[in-house]
């Protein structure tokens, strides 16, 4: 479990659970589960496209998950957000569901990035998966304080100001980052758990921004590497792991709220 062909993967699967922590902290905040879901799902048309005509799938996942964040950020101005989204969703998922069927057979490495090969991590993935943390982690520090208010906002308000749509823009395209970088480690259905349930166990625990994205982000860290040492010893699937260890994380932080009590809310904290 510690040999050296393991070191890439506790290395990768740690920075991607740092990351989701992170912005999964803000996509608790903004009610943008749902975002969290369709854009990783919709890029795995990109990685599709990108096998079929011969290139990388962190191409294809990259091209097509900026595109869908695009999408929905235009879209949602003159409709419903969770509309938007799913409009976006569904044109991907046809436009991958073309690809594969004028492929000549199902790649494997496409049907990976469904559950991802945590466990099968190359040390040709540790660089790109590193540069493209840091690169998300920089735009959420560069932006944190306005992209936190407009967060808050909204939740609280319906509104959309100029300013709150190029944060909203803003977070949807460092979700497109996350995207390209974590599924091809945990995969598209995975990211979502990472990304959801321990920013929803940190909401529910603290009462501050910073503390419950640290406790966000221990919590995601915990829940990876619990789930890599048990797939490694038991030879079950981390996808399993991983479902199961965020669902009883967030179980425990509702019976735990309940002892603490109400916690402040966010929009007291950031005045």
């Amino acid at each position: 479990m510690l040999s050296g062909f393991m070191t890439d993967t506790w290395i990768v699967a740690t920075a991607v659970a740092v990351v989701a922590g992170v912005v999964g902290f803000f996509t608790v905040v903004r009610g943008s589960s749902f975002v969290a879901h369709a854009i990783p799902v919709g890029a795995f048309a990109g990685a599709a496209g990108a096998s079929l005509i011969g290139v990388s799938t962190l191409v294809g996942l990259g091209v097509f998950g900026a595109g869908g964040a695009v999408a929905i950020a235009l879209l949602g101005r003159r409709s419903r957000h969770d509309v938007a989204t799913a409009l976006a969703l569904v044109v991907m998922l046809g436009l991958g569901a073309l690809f594969l069927g004028m492929s000549t057979e199902y790649a494997p490495e496409i049907y990976a990035l469904l559950f991802g090969e945590v466990l099968g991590i190359g040390a040709n993935e540790v660089g790109p998966t590193l540069a493209l943390a840091s690169l998300s982690l920089l735009v959420i520090a560069a932006v944190y304080r306005p992209l936190l208010v407009s967060s808050v906002l909204e939740v609280s308000s319906r509104s959309r100001t100029r300013r709150s749509s190029a944060m909203e823009l803003v977070f949807l395209l460092v979700v497109a980052i996350v995207t390209t970088m974590a599924v091809p480690v945990v995969g598209t259905l995975l990211i979502f758990t990472l990304m959801v349930a321990p920013a929803g166990a940190a909401r529910l625990l603290a009462d501050r921004p910073h503390r419950a994205i640290l406790l966000s982000v221990a919590i995601a860290v915990v829940t990876v590497w619990i789930s890599i040492a048990a797939s490694y010893l038991t030879n079950w699937p981390v996808g399993f792991f991983v479902g199961v260890g965020g669902a009883v994380a967030y179980a425990l932080a509702r019976i735990g709220s309940s002892w603490i009590g109400p916690h402040a809310r966010l929009d007291r904290a950031t005045s």
